[in-house]
């Protein structure tokens, strides 16, 4: 580049005139332009924000009345998972059913049920619970909590809609067809 065109650029102003006889200078543009992208972005945060705030359940999932099935299909002695309803569905022994929220009472860490050691496993502190949801041994400070069942027509039915804290487990709290 020859050294009068470099001294030309140089002392032409850093602004350009605007049609109301403004200037806009290329610092002013650059706070503008930021400005702009900031309230999109604060915008689009709002918007993200309010859909993970929304609802999304449908139908037959958790915070609901859930159909488990048959109660044919549940043998004695069986522990079914609920994914989508975040719940066991316990048939004891002598018949009864329990439904189990799959979530530990301490930090609220998802439970696994371990066939093969016949128990509930908190991943998060390597707590178990028992085959009702009883804790075997701290930090958990009480069983898993349950759901209410009913069985209708010889449906059983899983109400996760509300959670009913317990202290131990009663043979009360199991329900029969």
């Amino acid at each position: 580049m020859c050294e009068n065109h470099r001294q030309d650029r140089l002392d032409k102003p850093l602004h350009t005139e605007l049609p109301e006889g403004h200037t806009l200078s290329r610092r002013d543009f650059m706070k503008v332009g930021i400005g702009a992208l900031g309230a999109l972005a604060v915008l689009e945060l709002g918007g993200v924000s309010l859909m993970f705030l929304q609802s999304r359940s449908q139908e037959g999932e958790f915070g609901d009345t859930i159909t488990a099935g048959p109660v044919d299909n549940f043998p004695a002695g069986s522990v079914t998972e609920f994914t989508d309803g975040r719940f066991f569905l316990l048939r004891a022994p002598d018949g009864g059913f329990l439904a189990l929220h799959n979530r530990c009472p301490h930090l609220g860490c998802t439970v696994t049920w371990e066939p093969h050691l016949d128990r509930f496993l908190c991943p998060c502190h390597a707590s178990t619970f028992d085959f009702y949801g009883n804790f075997d041994n701290p930090p958990v400070p009480r069983p898993l909590d349950a759901f209410s069942v009913r069985i209708q027509d010889g449906v059983v039915l899983v109400d996760t809609f509300e959670l009913r804290r317990r202290e131990n487990f009663a043979p009360e709290q199991l329900t029969y067809a």
